[in-house]
């Protein structure tokens, strides 16, 4: 990215301050549908943006491109269930975070996934060409984007969404679905941004992939840390390079690259690797929710891990609780 799109991306960070001011729990993104909305139709000419009856938001900029559109998208909610009441997102040269002046201490900003939806809205600006989806109660286990319109997704040549703590995460592999085929690993050049493949967590893509999305979708690090905590907090510099790999992407990436799913290798991923990954799963859940029962979780989640049983959920939650405490 040059210096001069760096330092409007640095001025933009005004409007992501603005959505870390928006209040949108699982089941309650109301406010954050209202301002999206807004602000396309406000912000962005040409651009048609509507909802669903479950509450996701769609958006359409333009004529598709060599016959298909990139697409990207992001969802709607957080997990913090509510804000301190004197609650301010504080923004320094490097870093961006929530905080209460009464309790002195850092507060979550829903930066999952609102600096997504923040990557999502620059490049419905930036681009003429581009097709982008807000999904509501992706925390809760994919709500939204289980019942989206998958039509809409028709013209999309590939999906990307930035929705990945820390920064260099390039996810092609959810439990046992691949998301992104090599050749179009290959073609984003990945490596060129400090990215490289690995497997991710539970997010929209793989509830695209998982209802017959054909092509490549992937997930990626966008720069910020601790989702899900009282201590999380953005990186700036993170957050523009992500951005910087999400633009070079849909500049240079013309072609479809479709994903098959029946891929010899996703066989090698064993019952261990799904136990891990939901341990990771339920080390975000657990902090925030520790009440919730095992089977509260089960339900949630199931579809993710086919092998798993309502029994190994208790397990996972006991060894989680015999190294961790909730956050208070």
């Amino acid at each position: 990215m040059t210096n001069t799109i760096q330092m409007k991306m640095m001025n933009d960070f005004d409007l992501l301050k603005t959505l870390f001011a928006i209040h949108s729990p699982s089941g309650k993104e109301y406010a954050m549908r209202k301002f999206i909305k807004s602000y396309v139709k406000r912000n962005i000419p040409c651009c048609k943006i509507w909802g669903d009856r479950f509450g996701n938001l769609y958006a359409v900029k333009g004529k598709p491109d060599c016959g298909t559109y990139p697409c990207v998208v992001s969802h709607l909610d957080q997990v913090q269930p509510e804000y301190p009441l004197d609650y301010k997102v504080i923004s320094t040269e490097d870093i961006i975070f929530g905080y209460s002046h009464s309790t002195r201490s850092m507060c979550g900003l829903g930066a999952d996934d609102k600096v997504g939806i923040f990557i999502c809205l620059q490049c419905l600006k930036r681009f003429p060409s581009i097709k982008a989806a807000f999904f509501a109660d992706e925390e809760r286990g994919c709500h939204g984007s289980e019942k989206c319109e998958l039509k809409f997704f028709d013209d999309a040549r590939f999906i990307i969404e930035p929705d990945r703590k820390g920064n260099s995460d390039l996810i092609t592999q959810i439990s046992y679905t691949q998301l992104a085929s090599d050749d179009f690993i290959q073609a984003i050049n990945a490596e060129q941004f400090g990215y490289a493949p690995e497997r991710g967590l539970l997010t929209d893509v793989e509830a695209l992939k998982e209802r017959g999305y054909p092509c490549s979708c992937i997930n990626l690090s966008c720069g910020y840390y601790n989702p899900h905590t009282s201590e999380e907090y953005v990186v700036k510099k993170d957050l523009l390079n992500c951005m910087s790999f999400v633009f070079h992407i849909i500049e240079t990436v013309k072609e479809t690259y479709p994903c098959d799913n029946e891929d010899g290798y996703l066989s090698v991923y064993t019952r261990e690797d799904e136990l891990s990954e939901l341990y990771d799963m339920l080390d975000f859940q657990m902090s925030y929710n520790p009440n919730a029962s095992a089977k509260d979780y089960y339900d949630y989640y199931k579809h993710c891990y086919p092998s798993l049983k309502e029994k190994d959920f208790e397990e996972v939650m006991e060894a989680w609780r015999e190294t961790n405490e909730p956050i208070n």
